[in-house]
């Protein structure tokens, strides 16, 4: 379909899109109490205002047309907010796409690595310290930042950035929970490794590491 045409409306494609972000969320999340499910439904909702508004009803672009009165073409090109907003044109609101969906693949690829790591660990109940827990004690929730803020590089929309810091907080006040279990489950060898081993950032030079 060309940039000059309208392309919302397309319903099946919206779900499709929440169906397999979905998917990917309940594999490789696993909610088990509430503060996981809360969570993963906040995340859920992120998506649903995501695609609903990339193929579906352009709400955000209605909103700032409508009531704010900037001028920004009822295209789907358009979508790619950065770009509209600030007259950047098409090959910028490419490169907003190209950018945002990096993000986005890098942190589905942690969430994947992090998951991999403790299902393969599952039985055993040992302590995982090394792949990608060597160098993040959180990797999937790290993945779970990156990819959600890559969605608000490609695709912004006024639903998903109020849900942005929400959604931060609650990860991390779950990783906060999730650690005071650890330290009652491992106690030193688990504070040990909380010594050496950042929460949900990485030190400098170890993003190369990770995903090497």
């Amino acid at each position: 379909m060309e940039n000059s045409q309208p392309a919302f409306g397309a319903w099946a494609m919206t779900i499709i899109m929440i169906v397999i972000a979905s998917w990917i969320i309940y594999k490789y999340l696993v909610p088990r109490d509430f503060k996981e499910w809360r969570n993963v439904g906040l995340l859920h909702a992120f998506i649903i205002a995501l695609y609903a508004e990339m193929y579906g009803f352009p709400l955000t672009i209605y909103l700032l047309t409508s009531f704010i009165g900037i001028d920004i073409p009822w295209l789907h090109m358009s979508g790619h907010l950065w770009s509209s907003l600030f007259g950047w044109g098409t090959g910028m609101a490419m490169v907003e796409m190209l950018v945002g969906y990096g993000f986005v693949f890098a942190g589905i690829s942690l969430i994947v690595k992090g998951w991999k790591q403790i299902y393969d660990a599952r039985n055993e109940k040992k302590l995982v310290t090394g792949g990608v827990y060597r160098y993040i004690r959180h990797p999937q929730y790290t993945g779970i930042y990156l990819a959600i803020f890559g969605q608000l590089i490609h695709w912004p929309t006024i639903p998903t950035l109020v849900l942005f810091p929400v959604i931060i907080w609650a990860y991390y006040h779950l990783a906060k929970k999730e650690e005071k279990a650890m330290i009652k489950d491992f106690g030193d060898r688990y504070r040990t490794y909380m010594a050496s081993t950042p929460m949900l950032l990485p030190k400098a030079g170890m993003w190369g590491k990770i995903y090497g």
